[in-house]
């Protein structure tokens, strides 16, 4: 399929500067484009980039100094480019739709309208499952979990019992929901085991990525707020409470009973203490540990987590070290100190 500059323009609300009637064909990288192919740019830091590109056309922001090549203009270029990769889309893709053979239904299991099972799904007595839910190849749903309407569990996802899925959410490969917290006690030098008698809330919308851990509560729920998205590789831990329309990116680790407030962004590798509340909106940048509780609105990144403009000046003379060291080095040879 192929599509002018301003066609393209016209969907997004975009303003074409240059000829508008260039043809475009597909969409890629900026570093991958080729001729016929459309790319965008967010600021300033890939101007060098863009001027390099061999795409055809750039979706631009509004307020950057315009390359040679034709552009569309808009306030948001990410969002436009976004906005976009479905009309290059290949629309062929394999969907599955009904019960498969292989898969084992248990007899009191309640299933909605048009539910697909892949090969080899077991789905466990007392199980619910809501109308449009498909359940990928392999897949294990526990005694009397519950999975909403449009939900997709791609395939080797275990949900394990009285786990809870609402409407719409999406569980990548090799996820496990509800397996117990880690609880024990030592007892006369021993590690009891501490019973998890609660289960997993996940609320509508929420998107859980590729082997990721969501551990059942000691008590009560551990809850995935509503809208909230899970990269790959994340442990979160028993009675962990994670609020709407949060971001916790590859390999965030969160201690049990901890509450991060809605919007919050977890940076990849960044680790969370236990029984702590990260505020509202609060961003933890990428490797950071957090060993204590952030209000609203915080920024933090290091070890131990600090504010993030002072964890910038902290690094930063940590990086002079050894030029400080030479120099109080030679005051001292200057200045010897005397000995008591």
């Amino acid at each position: 399929m192929k599509k002018t500059l301003e066609e393209l323009a016209a969907m997004i609300g975009g303003e074409v500067v240059g000829d508008g009637g260039v043809e475009i064909s597909g969409m890629n990288g900026i570093r991958e484009a080729a001729p016929g192919e459309i790319t965008f740019v967010t600021n300033a830091k890939y101007a060098t980039l863009a001027a390099k590109t061999q795409a055809s056309a750039l979706i631009y922001p509004r307020d950057m100094e315009l390359p040679a090549k034709p552009v569309i203009r808009t306030d948001d270029p990410a969002a436009a480019f976004a906005q976009l990769l479905p009309v290059f889309t290949d629309p062929e893709t394999y969907e599955p739709s009904g019960i498969h053979p292989s898969a084992h239904v248990a007899e009191d299991a309640r299933l909605g309208k048009d539910v697909t099972l892949g090969p080899n799904v077991v789905i466990e007595p007392k199980v619910v499952i809501g109308d449009g839910v498909t359940v990928g190849a392999n897949s294990f749903i526990g005694f009397k979990a519950r999975i909403g309407a449009g939900t997709h569990l791609y395939p080797n996802v275990t949900v394990c019992s009285k786990s809870v899925l609402g409407d719409r959410v999406k569980v990548f490969s090799g996820t496990v929901i509800g397996s117990d917290g880690f609880g024990f006690e030592n007892v006369n030098g021993a590690h009891q085991k501490i019973p998890q008698m609660g289960i997993v809330l996940i609320e509508d919308d929420v998107e859980i990525g590729a082997n990721v851990t969501i551990d059942r509560a000691r008590f009560s729920k551990t809850v995935i707020g509503r809208g909230s998205k899970i990269d790959n590789l994340v442990q979160i831990a028993h009675n962990v409470i994670i609020g709407e329309h949060c971001i916790i990116v590859a390999q965030v680790g969160i201690s049990g009973s901890t509450i991060v407030g809605k919007n919050a962004i977890l940076a990849g590798q960044a680790g969370i203490a236990g029984h702590l509340t990260i505020g509202a909106n609060t961003v933890v940048a990428a490797q950071a540990g957090v060993t204590g509780s952030l209000p609203p609105n915080s920024m933090v990144s290091g070890y131990p987590a600090k504010p993030h403009e002072h964890a910038k000046r902290v690094n930063a003379h940590v990086q002079k070290l050894p030029e400080y060291v030479r120099r109080i080095k030679k005051l001292e040879s200057k200045h010897p100190q005397e000995e008591s």
